[in-house]
């Protein structure tokens, strides 16, 4: 095995094995982002350890013949990192690695705290990578290659200061779930995690739900009670509360059970603390609609063998497609927005 996928590979067992108990980087993370609890660092940790699986990481390493890149070749990628999620840009970070690049990373001022402990420990594993990767405060300074995240917003502004060179941006996208009813009540809790982990703040949380004509909600919501508690937390509280008082204002229809909302909505992108839904009744007419809004969406999860996710291949096979409750535990080759890190760096 060589050196750096070894590396790699202790340091998935670091965040189950150590992170998840360490309760002073814990305490750091969440007095610095009150979104990031210690349940949502340690989930965080534990999709991270199970990306960093050896035969994963191998089979990874094969399919893009990567060496073994302890030293850099010379090329500098700069990376402007999101702040949505504990240690959202973990992935742009070993992608920088394993493809012998120098990183020099812009960290989000929301996840401040994560990627510098993990960066240590990261050079504590592996000496031999200490100045390899630098974080900034300021600019980005001489760089090869931006891979830059924020909002539809900030894109505009990455490409006035990047477009003349190789680049990534990335703006907001969400993650959409489709039922046909035949569920179990495995799927609709799967649902509800990727609903609710992070509280619903990724690009891959499951914003919407497309349900079949006369489905019985209560069968989520039974599922979902596990996740009451989040009507304690503050700042989801007040998402919850802000959007009840504004569409009960408005004499909008709504479901609640006193930590979500639920509204039929057209939009894909429900506020915090809230869950749009939309009822269908021809699959086919579903599948032209969401195969149109591909640049919008991250993931559409199903259950398993749903032939909703062959109708929608046949429209557009570019949506990347997972069962109920994937969403919040990407593998190494779940590029976002659908654009291949690995194959970007080796072709610079």
């Amino acid at each position: 095995m060589n050196k750096l996928l070894n590396t790699l590979v202790e340091l998935g067992k670091w965040f189950t094995d150590t992170a998840v108990n360490d309760q002073e980087l814990l305490k750091a993370a969440e007095a610095h982002n009150g979104w990031f609890t210690k349940d949502s660092v340690i989930s965080s940790f534990k999709s991270l350890s199970a990306m960093l699986e050896e035969d994963s990481l191998k089979a990874w390493f094969a399919q893009y013949n990567l060496g073994d890149q302890d030293e850099s070749e010379g090329k500098t990628l700069g990376l402007i990192m999101a702040g949505n999620l504990p240690l959202v840009g973990f992935h742009d970070i070993i992608s920088g690695l394993v493809t012998g690049c120098k990183v020099v990373v812009k960290a989000s001022r929301d996840d401040a705290i994560l990627p510098r402990a993990v960066v240590k420990k990261l050079e504590e594993l592996n000496p031999s990578l200490k100045g390899r990767i630098q974080f900034v405060e300021g600019k980005l300074g001489e760089v090869d290659a931006v891979i830059a995240t924020g909002s539809g917003n900030t894109t505009r502004y990455f490409d006035a200061y990047f477009g003349h060179m190789p680049h990534i941006f990335r703006s907001q996208r969400t993650g959409v779930a489709v039922l046909d009813g035949s569920e179990s009540e495995s799927d609709l809790e799967g649902l509800g995690n990727d609903m609710f982990t992070h509280y619903g703040l990724g690009c891959r949380s499951t914003t919407k739900v497309f349900l079949p004509e006369g489905f019985d909600l209560d069968r989520c919501f039974a599922q979902w009670v596990k996740w009451s508690d989040l009507s304690n937390h503050n700042k989801y509280a007040n998402n919850y509360d802000y959007h009840k008082a504004i569409w009960l204002l408005n004499s909008e229809d709504l479901l609640e059970n006193g930590f979500l909302l639920v509204k039929k909505d057209e939009g894909w992108v429900s506020p915090v603390g809230t869950l749009f839904i939309e009822y269908y009744s021809d699959a086919e007419d579903l599948a032209n609609k969401i195969a149109s809004y591909s640049d919008g969406l991250q993931l559409v999860t199903s259950r398993p063998n749903s032939p909703f996710r062959t109708l929608l291949s046949e429209k557009n096979s570019s949506i990347p497609q997972g069962n109920l409750g994937s969403a919040q535990c990407p593998s190494l080759t779940d590029y976002a927005d659908s654009v291949d890190t690995i194959a970007f760096l080796q072709n610079l």
